[in-house]
């Protein structure tokens, strides 16, 4: 699936602090995608859009404010992101984010329903959106997860 470029995309946490679920939901008119994911991916993501930023070398808008983040109900996730990846397109100076279902070896499925059945190929969707919309995720990923339980220093 393809979407983009998004009419919004936001990140964010339900739960408390050492049971949080992390989702990631993009919006494209009246199509909305929420997904699953890591806390660390999450982290990952938002260090990964300043990295890409900073090498595009271009001003970047703040984008969409706090107040506009939080998710859109009702929270629905269609998976659980297994592989998350993201890159620049110049021509069209959009950002995209593809995300791919984590999908489980024999030995793992007994052990989480919500993946993809083993053999199948996993569901994909890629999210193309401005640099000022990755920007605003980037920020509100990364207070997300530092509104969390602290990092074990071990």
């Amino acid at each position: 699936m393809e979407l983009g470029p998004v009419d919004r995309i936001t990140a964010d946490a339900i739960g408390d602090p050492g049971s949080r679920i992390f989702y990631i939901q993009a919006r494209v008119g009246t199509q909305l995608v929420t997904v699953v994911v890591e806390k660390e991916q999450m982290q990952l993501l938002a260090a990964s859009i300043l990295e890409i930023l900073s090498r595009v070398g271009k001003e970047t808008g703040e984008g969409p404010s706090e107040d506009e983040m939080g998710l859109e109900g009702p929270v629905e996730p269609e998976w659980r992101v297994g592989k998350l990846s993201i890159g620049y397109e110049e021509q069209r100076d959009l950002i995209l984010l593809e995300l791919e279902e984590q999908v489980l070896d024999e030995a793992e499925e007994g052990e989480q329903e919500e993946s993809a059945a083993p053999g199948r190929e996993p569901d994909k969707v890629r999210l193309w959106a401005t640099r000022e919309q990755m920007l605003a995720l980037s920020r509100h990923s990364a207070a997300v997860t530092a509104r969390g339980r602290p990092e074990c220093p071990y």
